[in-house]
């Protein structure tokens, strides 16, 4: 997955805006305006790296004299210690920026390796990393893409983009006949015919119902890993399918093992740590 520079331009003008309101006081006090320095940004623990295109941004949005030197890229592995880029200039602009910067790689940089962690567990199995819609209000392009970098899969981007059937929809259509599994899956047939349609089923009977129904996915939603591989024998590869519901890293593996296609990980995103990265001035 890939943005736009006016995307990645408009979130860092807006976190910049933020931060600095109507100046840095501090260094406006205390740094004269010709002062240059260097100095580099540095991964304090391994890490999966994602955001440097927005480090970039915002330094040279405050200064384009800055010079920056990228010594790795999205999705590289760092170990502790490891310089991922070198920037040069006014040391009020990389002040300025420091913080902007350094935020944006943390938290990206922390949900590409959340996202590493469970790909790493499942290896050995057919089943692929979801992320989900779980995500910081306003981030999800830059989140999503940080999924990718992870070595993980993107799920829908919003609610425009693939039709998901969930619990909800369905018992707002209880009384719909045949069942509401069928009614549902017809409608948005009709409506969208060119958009992909998954079914949450939270049992047997709807995983079933979901498959005659043409379903292009089915999401197993909350099931033991001994029915989800009673669900998969069930699908028969008539439909493609996804595990989601309390997935943890210790979980993940049996999950895998039941042979689904999928696993949509909310925690991937919405419980991410940031990474511990710094801005380093060399003495």
């Amino acid at each position: 997955m890939k943005f736009s520079a006016s995307i990645i331009r408009q979130a860092v003008k807006t976190a910049l805006a933020e931060d600095i309101g109507s100046g840095d006081v501090t260094s406006l006090a205390t740094l004269p305006k010709s002062a240059r320095c260097v100095a580099v940004m540095r991964a304090r623990e391994p890490l999966v790296v994602a955001g440097l295109a927005l480090a970039v941004c915002a330094f040279r949005e405050l200064s384009r004299s800055v010079k920056i030197k990228e010594l790795v890229k999205d999705g590289h592995r760092s170990a502790v210690g490891e310089v991922l880029l070198a920037v040069s200039g006014p040391v009020r602009a990389i002040l300025g920026a420091e913080r902007v910067a350094l935020n944006f790689v943390q938290r990206l940089s922390g949900v590409a390796t959340s996202t590493a962690q469970y790909v790493a567990a499942v290896q050995g199995t057919k089943a692929r990393i979801l992320d989900t819609r779980k995500t910081t209000p306003g981030w999800r392009l830059l989140e999503k893409y940080a999924v990718v970098c992870g070595g993980g899969k993107n799920h829908r981007l919003g609610l425009h983009d693939m039709i998901l059937i969930k619990d909800n929809h369905l018992a707002a259509l209880r009384d719909a006949k045949p069942n509401a599994v069928s009614a549902a899956v017809a409608r948005a047939r009709a409506k969208y015919p060119d958009l992909l349609v998954e079914v949450e089923a939270d049992t047997l009977v709807q995983v079933a119902q979901a498959v005659a129904a043409g379903a292009d996915i089915i999401l197993l939603d909350n099931m033991t890993p001994a029915t989800l591989r009673q669900a998969v024998q069930l699908v028969a590869g008539r439909a493609q399918t996804e595990a989601s519901g309390g997935v943890t890293l210790k979980t993940i593996g049996a999950i895998a093992k039941a042979g689904v296609d999928f696993i949509s990980v909310g925690a991937i995103t919405h419980s991410a740590r940031a990474m511990d990265i710094g801005l380093d001035f060399p003495a």
